[in-house]
């Protein structure tokens, strides 16, 4: 199995998408407004959504298990929050002013999430951890960040560092340097953003001691998403708490993608509490979303009652009606059948890779909480950035296009998540179609 191979399949598969793509590229760089749903030769059309499949400008029918990179927990175009979105829509799309259903979302949410005492709604995961750390660094009067080597967490300056950085360029794993990870961004953020090394918990805390009268808040995604879902090891999280409560600094944890791991993410799976907590992707039930909460004495930089706000935060879409309506549906419907429900369908599939690979013996691996799930095109033991970085740099994309040659999609990393409008039977499609994918190579 070669890229080329197969580039040259989905070619042939996809004549209307290449002549969109044509048109695109004449009024937008690139000819896309995400760099991430971008691969060469060019990115395939959507054009509807059911269940668990969507059909491209060509025909092409593909069972999604990307879920518009894991956003979609109950498939595309759940009756229910279509419905939600529909009776919301006729009364207006948004309004100068605050809506019941904000506060319905809000409730929600501080219900499943006891940490987050009060929260606010923005439009993205990148607003939601940009006000995060900034309300750390008002809460502490410190300046700098820490977040990990390998860890995404929107697209703002301070975020964007070590995401996916050249290993050779990064210094030591103990002591990892910070590298820019986009053109545009200051020195002063490299001087700011502290980057720590993903499970090893004594290098960490020395990192950690040595900057703490500078830090404002270490900010971490608890299952490492994009960095390829590679779980905390026993302890790890507990350590970092301990550490970042002894020096005041505000621990915050990006659920974005990890909190659809159980009704209330993954500091209820893994039984750790951090100072704030942000949201994103399945809480707006497909629609823009983000939010940032947590314990109320630090939120209150946000109040402003009485003219106390020392922070201010708008938006025009903040909070708009159809997107809390869609997000209030999308929770009610997970329900404790329904995280169950979840996980068995990401045991199975990580069940049948292993089993797979183990046949066929196949230099990868497959890692995953709940219903997510990465592949990974290595062979010794996974724990941090470092050791998910293939040999063969060309082996995520190969595999990438050959499943959706197969009728499959995933994300270009190799991530991927299920969702309720599967079925065992989808599940063993996707290990049966990786099966063709890795017999051709």
């Amino acid at each position: 199995m070669s890229v080329e191979r197969e580039q040259g399949e989905y070619i042939g598969k996809t004549g209307r998408s290449r002549a969109l793509h044509e048109e695109a590229t004449a009024v937008m760089p690139g000819g896309n407004s995400r760099t991430t749903t971008f691969f060469d030769p060019y990115p395939f059309y959507i054009e509807r959504g059911q269940g668990a499949h969507v059909w491209d400008a060509d025909g092409n029918d593909r069972l999604d298990f990307n879920g518009n990179y894991t956003s979609l927990i109950l498939g595309h175009a759940p009756p229910e929050v279509i419905k939600a979105v529909q009776q919301t829509a006729e009364r207006g799309l948004s309004f100068p002013g605050p809506t019941e259903s904000e506060i319905a979302l809000a409730a929600e949410l501080t219900r499943r999430i006891p940490s987050m005492q009060t929260l606010r709604f923005t439009n993205s995961g990148t607003e939601a951890t940009m006000n995060a750390v900034r309300v750390a660094r008002a809460f502490t009067g410190r300046a700098k960040i820490a977040k990990f080597e390998g860890a995404y967490h929107g697209t703002h300056d301070w975020a964007l560092v070590s995401v996916s950085p050249p290993v050779k360029a990064s210094g030591s794993r103990t002591s990892p340097k910070p590298i820019p990870s986009s053109a545009g961004l200051p020195p002063a953020v490299m001087k700011h953003v502290v980057v720590l090394p993903w499970n090893d918990p004594d290098a960490c805390e020395k990192i950690l001691e040595k900057e703490a009268a500078n830090l404002a808040a270490v900010l971490v995604d608890p299952l490492l998403g994009i960095g390829g879902i590679l779980p905390p090891q026993p302890g790890f999280l507990e350590r970092l708490r301990e550490v970042t409560a002894r020096h005041n600094i505000v621990l915050i944890f990006d659920e974005v993608i990890s909190f659809r791991v159980a009704r209330g993410g993954a500091q209820e799976k893994f039984g750790v509490t951090p100072d704030l907590t942000t949201l994103g992707k399945i809480i707006g039930g497909g629609l823009p979303v983000g939010a940032f909460g947590g314990r109320a004495d630090i939120m209150g930089a946000y109040d402003p009652r009485k003219g106390g706000a020392r922070i201010g935060h708008g938006g025009t879409f903040n909070a708009n009606p159809p997107t809390m309506a869609a997000g209030l549906a999308t929770l009610q419907a997970l329900t404790p059948e329904a995280y169950e429900r979840l996980d068995a369908l990401g045991e199975r599939l990580r069940g049948g890779v292993t089993r797979l690979l183990e046949a066929t013996r196949k230099k990868g691996q497959v890692t995953g909480v709940g219903s997510l799930f990465c592949l990974h095109w290595v062979t010794g033991a996974l724990t941090d950035y470092r050791s998910s970085r293939p040999k063969d740099p060309d082996a995520p994309m190969r595999v990438f296009l050959g499943l959706l040659n197969e009728g499959i999609i995933l994300s270009q990393r190799g991530l991927g998540a299920c969702s309720l409008a599967m079925v065992d039977e989808d599940i063993d499609r996707f290990v049966n179609a990786l099966a063709r994918v890795l017999a051709r190579g």
